[in-house]
């Protein structure tokens, strides 16, 4: 599979930009476990040309991530070009464009989702980035706004025809934020238009080696985005990988493989943000990765309310000693 001249090879697999666990410590460790295609954390466009730090520091990445794409979403065309403008400039190797967050402030000032009411809208802020960029752009979107509106395959062609250079659709609506089950049926039909000529990525639900091949051989997609699944579990995509290349499951990680990673984890947080706030953004992770031991909550509490790296890596020389 190709991404303008990004060749990501067969069946390649993506991490969703997520906001507040995609920074560049996660992408660190998705990225040793096999992720074919890494994102930013999504970039409001008016933060980006309003100079707001929070918003700058996300175009940082690194050499190693490559390749990764910048995402930016807003609503407001000029805003939208002068932020891509601004992300190309920070050296991705393409620029995404959000129209599928749901959360409630972005979608209902007409970001993210929301923009799925406004279809003609979308396509001028997309046409306007793809003509304002050099870099490949795609896009990020949603079947409809509601089970009324699921415009997702005539969009798709008409987002092909204003230049993007590969689509990810999740499989819900809005008004479905993430309940019930995710439809790959439309993703499927989008795929396999005879119109669409442009890489179809499928997001959605996709919890488990099985389900990743499912999705490939059933709906035809280019590539799976694996979003949700992946936190607490960055190894998903070593687990697909294996099971698409060997149709066998690889063993769970042990507790001590566990240990080892949080630590890498913790280590990398610190190094890119600092002692402080790599410990505190660390303990969203910490308290995922090891889901499931028994009589864990009172050492679970110490991981995340401990300030001080070193004991925190002690804890986790504890867990390894005492869970083996």
């Amino acid at each position: 599979m190709k991404i303008a001249g990004i060749d990501l090879g067969d069946r390649p697999l993506f991490l969703a930009p997520m906001e507040n666990v995609t920074d560049a410590s996660f992408r660190y460790v998705c990225k040793m476990y096999g992720a074919d295609m890494l994102y930013t954390e999504f970039v409001s466009s008016d933060g980006l040309i309003r100079d707001i730090t929070g918003s700058l520091s996300k175009l940082v990445t690194y050499d190693y991530e490559k390749p990764i794409g910048i995402q930016i979403y807003g609503h407001i065309p000029e805003a939208m070009v002068e932020a891509a403008i601004r992300a190309e400039a920070a050296g991705p190797d393409l620029i995404d464009i959000n129209f599928g967050c749901p959360v409630n402030k972005i979608a209902k000032r007409g970001a993210g989702s929301g923009m799925m009411r406004y279809p003609d809208k979308l396509l001028d802020i997309t046409k306007r980035v793809v003509d304002a960029v050099k870099l490949p752009v795609t896009v990020k979107t949603r079947l409809g706004w509601d089970d009324d509106s699921k415009i997702i395959v005539e969009l798709a062609e008409r987002l092909q025809d204003v230049g993007i250079a590969a689509l990810t659709i999740h499989g819900r609506t809005r008004c479905q934020m993430y309940k019930g089950e995710a439809d790959w049926t439309l993703i499927g039909e989008v795929k396999n238009n005879p119109r669409m000529k442009i890489p179809v990525i499928g997001n959605g639900d996709i919890t488990s080696a099985e389900q990743a091949k499912n999705a490939f051989d059933r709906y035809g997609v280019d590539g799976i985005m694996i979003g949700r699944a992946s936190f607490g579990h960055p190894w998903i995509f070593k687990e697909i990988k294996h099971y698409l290349q060997t149709g066998e499951y690889l063993p769970p990680l042990t507790v001590a493989e566990k240990v080892e990673l949080a630590k890498i984890h913790l280590t990398k947080s610190i190094e890119f943000k600092g002692e402080r706030v790599g410990v505190l953004e660390m303990r969203r992770h910490l308290s995922c990765y090891f889901k499931g031991l028994n009589n864990f909550k009172e050492t679970r509490l110490k991981l995340v309310t401990l300030t001080d790296p070193n004991e925190i890596y002690r804890t986790l020389d504890y867990i390894k000693e005492t869970w083996k």
